[in-house]
């Protein structure tokens, strides 16, 4: 089991005590998670408070309860923008059950209903806010179809005119289909009839698909789960495509007998290292429905899948290489270059001077770093991050209050570019934003807010460190994180930039459709690689064999490569006309049996987790096996012979 090889562990639930339809907020690097119903202290919407989404402490209640004495409050989730938290939830006596929204100025209690009711059905439950790449944003909620062929509980779209209206035209998305979606057969309350209930959505978007996880079923029921539908156009009239059927293709969290019974009702939070994805759902024990967590990921072919329902030992969310809630000034993290730093109320704070600038020690030619930023007073100034080579700067954003703006700068042909970000009027830079910096080799993408503004480009000069910058402005920043290693989905066509390279003469590489073709025409072996190994760290790759061009065709993966040394080969080949993934480790070959419906025609992930002196093997949701590691490895590789594969994503995460 991976989790052998890993000193730190957590099992599931991570909070034992009832806290039913979880959502978790990640803000300033920390986790607030609310549930359905009262809080202990009378409110209701209970709220856990984690800096590690395993240990998780009370904090009390959301908000106090309306006054005219409703009975239920269900499914609370909260986002948040400019300075404001909007949480939405569902309120009434079950039977007539309305979406409202109330508002706080911090994550962990404080709310006030606005008085706004943004849904017109009888009963309207589960909302959830989606923001698209354009800053449009979606409300997805569950309500009932009485003339449905599927009579039930399904869910629905409708578009934000704003936090507090909805345009009044809600499309369905998921209706339920099939029967392991039934909730009861002969449902009193309902007049007898044949009940289905597809609720508790929560949307994704990754390389243009939309995908919409949901609940489905009776808890009771050992078919009750989670699973997904897709689009690729959020605004289409037609509903989504459901992936399972519960015959032939099962949920992707289900209820497993007497170990984990009715997981569901998921939201999705990224890791501590922020290139994790979690799912996070309740599932049934004698103190209620409790809280858990499982890794998910995608696996290409508008597919996912989560590794879970798990109820043993997991090994615990992969930390980046420095985190800094700077309850002090770390200086093994941080060194000063200029100005006046300090720390406060978990922010490190620079005065308005001239300039100010503080760089981080960690260096590394791909990295992924997220922070929040926010001006402390009026300053006319500019405050973000420098990304620098030495004492070169590569690349640089920052915000400019005096002319309501965001500015990314960078070096083309010996010259300064500079790219201009309009931001929204209201844009509010005495609250704390979002930025995300993503540095691949020579690539750059840094999104504010995720959508706010969204910048890429390919630098002349490589940034490896990345420092906080401000000149003539006092500005404050706040959960630091930054995390060794790239995530590449081939989403960008220049290869070399990102510093993929072919070793052998023979064979092609190149992108299409968003996936790396790497393909070889003959017995001669097709290499490429790309670098950043380190001692300890995740390899996955998202695969599938589009063509064999001859016969002896095979594909594999060098996870701990050497160029001057033997190195370990993960080879999928034939035998006996059957798939089969054999093992080459200096002079030993060894096999690994796959499972019996694997099929390389399909996209699907393997993940080489390189720990502890071994190379731990796991396809998916199943450890395969582990082999010696080598003790030296300098870059990553695949290798085609006899066909052609593509490559949806390739991901090199440091531990």
């Amino acid at each position: 089991m991976l989790a052998d090889f890993f000193p730190k562990k957590y099992l599931n639930p991570v909070y034992p005590n009832s806290f039913p339809d979880p959502f978790v907020l990640k803000f300033r690097g920390e986790y607030y998670a609310y549930c359905t119903d009262f809080a202990p202290d009378g409110k209701v919407f209970n709220i856990l408070h984690s800096r590690d989404l395993v240990n998780w402490r009370e904090t009390g209640g959301a908000m106090n309860p309306l006054t005219d004495n409703q009975p239920f409050y269900w499914a609370p989730e909260v986002f948040f923008h400019n300075g404001k938290f909007y949480l939405y939830y569902s309120v009434g006596n079950e039977t007539l059950m309305e979406i409202r929204v109330a508002v706080s100025e911090k994550p962990d209690g404080g709310f006030v209903d606005s008085g706004h009711k943004l849904t017109t059905e009888e009963f309207a439950i589960d909302a959830h806010v989606f923001e698209d790449e354009g800053g449009e944003r979606y409300l997805f909620y569950a309500t009932d179809f009485l003339a449905h062929t599927h009579v039930g509980t399904g869910t629905v779209v409708d578009k934000m005119l704003d936090f507090y209206t909805l345009e009044g035209n809600p499309r369905a998305v998921t209706r339920a289909k099939y029967d392991w979606q039934i909730y009861d057969p002969n449902r009193t309350e309902k007049g007898g009839v044949r009940w289905h209930t597809v609720e508790g959505a929560t949307v994704l978007k990754r390389k243009g698909v939309y995908y919409e996880m949901f609940s489905g079923g009776n808890w009771q029921n050992t078919t009750y789960g989670v699973s997904f539908a897709v689009v690729n156009d959020i605004n289409q009239p037609e509903e989504w495509q459901q992936f399972s059927d519960g015959e032939k293709v099962y949920p992707i969290l289900q209820t497993i007998p007497d170990l984990v019974i009715g997981p569901g009702h998921n939201s999705v939070v990224r890791g501590v290292n922020n290139r994790e994805l979690y799912c996070v759902y309740h599932r049934w024990t004698e103190r209620g429905r409790v809280l858990a967590i499982d890794r998910m990921d995608f696996a290409g072919g508008d597919r996912m899948f989560i590794d879970g329902a798990t109820h043993t030992p997991q090994p615990a969310p992969f930390e980046p290489q420095i985190t800094d809630f700077f309850d002090e000034l770390s200086g093994a993290n941080w060194r000063t270059i200029s100005g006046d730093w300090h720390v406060e109320n978990n922010q490190i704070i620079c005065g308005s001077n001239d300039k100010s600038e503080i760089v981080c020690t960690a260096e590394a030619e791909s990295f992924l770093c997220e922070i929040w930023l926010q001006a402390i007073d009026d300053s006319k100034g500019a405050f973000g991050i420098c990304l620098k080579n030495g004492e070169r700067e590569a690349a640089k954003f920052t915000l400019l209050p005096d002319e309501n703006c965001a500015v990314a700068a960078w070096f083309e042909n010996g010259a300064e570019q500079t790219q201009n970000f309009a931001l929204a009027d209201d844009f509010d830079f005495q609250s704390f934003h979002f930025l995300r910096i993503e540095v691949d080799n020579f690539f750059v993408r840094i999104s504010l807010d995720e959508n706010a503004a969204r910048f890429k480009k390919s630098a002349e000069n490589a940034g490896k460190q990345i420092s906080l910058v401000a000149e003539n402005s006092a500005a404050a920043f706040s959960g630091f994180a930054l995390t060794k290693g790239f995530e590449d989905t081939f989403e960008n066509e220049n290869l070399e930039v990102k510093g993929w390279r072919k070793l052998t003469e023979s064979g092609e590489f190149k992108v299409e459709n968003k996936n790396l073709i790497v393909s070889s025409r003959s017995e001669a072996e097709t290499i490429v690689c790309k670098g950043t190994p380190e001692n300890d760290y995740e390899f996955a790759v998202n695969f599938r064999l589009e063509k064999i061009t001859a016969e002896n065709a095979s594909f594999g993966f060098y996870p701990a490569f050497n160029e001057n040394a033997p190195s370990p080969f993960f080879l999928f080949g034939k035998t006996n006309e059957k798939w089969v993934l054999n093992v080459k480790n200096g002079g030993e070959t060894k096999h690994l049996a796959l499972p019996e419906n694997f099929s390389p025609e399909f996209f699907s992930q393997i993940r080489f987790v390189k720990i502890a002196g071994k190379i731990v093997v796991v396809r998916e949701t199943e450890t395969l096996g582990a082999i010696d590691a080598p003790p030296v490895s300098s870059v990553i590789a695949l290798s085609v012979q006899n066909a052609v594969v593509a490559f949806d994503m390739v991901r090199v995460t440091i531990l």
